[in-house]
């Protein structure tokens, strides 16, 4: 029986927890309490095969880390999923773990608590900075390697320059639009309309290393409103729903999250999409990708990326992707591509 466990990684003088999915009923992966009491989770399995730098030998177990996109059980569950399938294809052990944040994830890689990590653009490109991560492969949602953010308010009023628009989706919900989003191919849209945004305005971010959710939305908002991107009044949600829900309960005029991340909210509140209105998009970033431990063989490295290719190739396979992070393809990393990320990412410094 698999049950819910958590460990921690220590990096700065700050604890972060993070929950894990375990394979064993009693198994906890790893203790990083300097005592060194516990097993460590990347454990080597006497094999020859060579580390990408030549020091030490691949594990006999792979640690795949999340971050939550979505309700923590559900995402324990479906991670549970992928990890049992990428097993099978690999012929070694994967364990998922739900980890809460990128950063923490970041530092799992950092100091060997996890061997592969699913990251979004912003976090893909800090794993290989500071942890020696090598990004291997990027999602496909919608037939594009690229996505955007969605701004969105519960004040259309202010921030709809022309008629709302109301949509009808697949399931019968009603979701709003202004400002040309609803049409839209690409970003940025509704420019005009973030102009209104001031240093007063409270804004619903995500997370501090969410590319959508923060990096490129405060960027935005330096280009198009004169805003400085490090001094906004903003509050991190901790999660792309949870922004949607600050706005739609009125705590914040706007948010920011991906587009559209209100499909993740409207079993939850079927109203949820003319609650709040999408009036802008930024511009497009790299789809979130994955990256593998920098300290495994080249030879291990590929094969982690064919076995996820292949799994995802596969109806069971699709299905885990999907419902982990709603991925329908994936494709070997753009790292050109990347590297705009990067020069985003190098403006907030450290």
């Amino acid at each position: 029986m698999k049950r819910t466990t958590t460990w921690a990684a220590l990096a700065a003088a700050s604890l972060l927890v993070l929950s894990a999915c375990g394979n064993g009923a009693d198994d906890t992966d790893a203790d990083t309490d300097t005592n060194g009491a516990a097993e460590d989770v990347t454990e080597d399995d006497g094999d020859d095969a060579d580390s990408a730098d030549g020091a030490g030998e691949d594990p006999d177990t792979l640690v795949l880390g999340l971050v939550p996109s979505q309700d923590m059980d559900k995402l324990v569950e479906d991670a549970d999923m992928l990890g049992d399938l990428l097993s099978e294809e690999l012929g070694i052990e994967v364990e998922a773990v739900v980890t809460e944040s990128y950063n923490a994830l970041i530092i799992a890689m950092e100091t060997g608590q996890a061997d592969i990590g699913m990251f979004g653009p912003i976090a893909l490109v800090q794993a290989a900075d500071r942890a020696g991560a090598e990004i291997v492969l990027q999602s496909v949602r919608f037939g594009s390697p690229t996505y955007h953010t969605q701004w969105f308010t519960n004040d259309p009023d202010t921030y709809c320059l022309d008629d709302v628009v109301e949509v009808e989706q697949e399931d019968g919900a009603i979701f709003t639009f202004c400002n040309g989003t609803d049409s839209a191919d690409a970003g940025p849209v509704g420019e005009d309309a973030l102009a209104l945004i001031d240093g007063d305005t409270l804004i619903s971010m995500v997370d501090a290393n969410s590319a959508s959710g923060y990096y490129y939305p405060a960027t935005q908002l330096e280009r198009v409103a004169g805003l400085d991107a490090l001094g906004l009044n903003t509050q991190f949600a901790g999660g792309h729903p949870n922004s949607i829900l600050n706005v739609a309960g009125g705590d914040y005029p706007v948010g920011v999250s991906f587009d559209d991340a209100r499909d993740n909210v409207v079993e939850e509140d079927p109203e949820i999409g003319e609650k709040v209105t999408v009036f802008a998009w930024s511009d497009e970033i790299p789809n979130d990708g994955v990256a593998v431990a920098g300290s495994l063989s080249g030879d291990l490295q590929q094969r982690i990326a064919d076995a996820m290719m292949a799994v995802i190739s596969t109806e069971d396979g699709a299905h885990a992707f999907d419902e982990v992070y709603s991925i329908e393809d994936l494709v070997p990393a753009d790292l050109d591509a990347l590297d705009a990320a990067r020069q985003v990412e190098s403006n907030f410094g450290e």
